[in-house]
């Protein structure tokens, strides 16, 4: 067992200072902590220059010997943009009170709502030493939140076991909620949707005879099947969605070309064209050990049902015919629940430096937790399947 007072903390602004084969050694097939994910991120200026708001700070955890032994992706935020766990209020309070929110420590995989490990250990170390490094990466963001005088530091969309650690360090832990496909061993779509009652069984036949309209084709290409044509429409389809929702798109095009070439094996893309080979939309999905994660989508001409098609329907396919324990589809959206997702807690955890403003915000948290706790509650009761399971 190794001594918690002889582990020290490294911070360093960019994944490339780091060794590839460390950094992978404390993953576990999760694909955004994936190096490669994180350093296409930066290689692709989609994080990194000031301008994208995410400046890299990544901790590294080592023994007494310089032997590393964890990392924490970190990032300095210059905003609250691309996290997916909104805390502009606190910043709005904080600011009135005459304080400085930002910049601020963010502990996560930047513009990914996805749960999974924040707090990366050798894979080889024993549970025990497991959690003394993450101990050591909670206790370090929090020493150099004070040193730096930074606001606050936030790791969210972490594990259920990363977010007890958290709170036994006197971490405040925030919930909410997204929608998760689970596989229950289906033998096919044809199966998943005999364990749907019969109203919502026949909407999702409707929608999927609509989508697979007679114009259209529809592939699930791999990362090693998309050339650069295919990654170029895909850019317009992603492109198309982020000037919708965001004004301007966070990911470049160098980013899904470095991606695609880096790690192809965790790719699949849902390809819609006419049948005389027009593009139409496009869906891009991470494969993990676990989960399949739906993450960017788009779409150049619109047809009825065909966002189901492309991002839950094709995804729940793809997971039933590679037996994946789960389809995860993003932020938000309780109308998944009537296509079988059922609704899932996430955590974050959160340390804010000043006392009185930490106080203010954890009344604040037990508030939301109970509406959070209710509104999975009642979404629960009402998923779409028979009333026999």
């Amino acid at each position: 067992m190794m001594e918690p007072h002889k582990l020290t903390i490294e911070v360093v602004d960019s994944i490339s200072a780091i060794n590839e084969s460390d950094w992978q050694s404390c993953t576990d097939g999760y694909p955004f902590s994936n190096y490669h994910f994180l350093s296409a991120l930066e290689e692709s200026g989609s994080v990194g220059r000031a301008d994208t708001g995410w400046i890299p700070q990544h901790f590294i955890v080592k023994d007494s010997n310089e032997a590393v032994l964890g990392f924490m992706p970190a990032y300095l935020k210059l905003h609250s943009q691309g996290e997916y766990v909104f805390d502009h209020g606190w910043a709005e309070a904080y600011e009135r009170a005459g304080g400085r929110y930002y910049p601020k420590l963010q502990c996560s995989i930047p513009f990914t709502p996805a749960t999974g490990p924040r707090l990366l250990a050798r894979q080889s170390l024993s549970d025990t030493d497991t959690q003394l490094v993450k101990n050591a990466l909670l206790e370090g963001a929090r020493s150099y939140c004070l040193q730096q005088q930074l606001s606050s530091f936030h790791c969210t969309f972490m594990t259920d076991g990363e977010s007890h650690i958290a709170l036994k360090q006197g971490y405040l832990l925030r919930h909410d909620q997204q929608f998760h496909w689970y596989n229950d061993e289906y033998k096919d779509f044809t199966d998943f949707l005999l364990s749907l009652s019969s109203r919502k069984r026949k909407q999702i036949k409707k929608e999927r005879r609509i989508s697979q309209h007679k114009d259209l084709v529809i592939k699930q290409l791999t990362g090693h099947e998309m050339t650069e044509d295919y990654w170029d429409v895909f850019f317009q389809c992603y492109c198309d969605t982020g000037a919708r929702k965001w004004g301007q798109p966070y990911l470049t095009r160098d980013f899904f070309e470095l991606i695609g070439n880096k790690m192809p094996e965790k790719i699949m893309v849902v390809y819609v064209e006419t049948t005389t080979g027009s593009p139409v939309a496009s869906a891009l999905n991470f494969i993990g050990k676990e989960a399949i994660y739906g993450r960017h989508w788009g779409e150049l001409i619109h047809y009825d049902c065909l966002h189901f098609e492309a991002c839950y329907y094709q995804a729940i396919d793809y997971a039933i015919k590679n037996k994946i324990g789960r389809v995860e589809a993003g932020a938000q959206g309780p109308h998944k629940v009537a296509r079988g997702y059922r609704p899932t807690k996430t955590t974050s955890a959160h340390y804010l430096s000043d006392p009185g403003f930490h106080k203010a915000v954890h009344a604040f948290l037990e508030s939301e937790h109970q509406h959070v706790d209710h509104e999975i509650e009642y979404l629960s009761d009402h998923l779409p399947f028979k009333k026999s399971e």
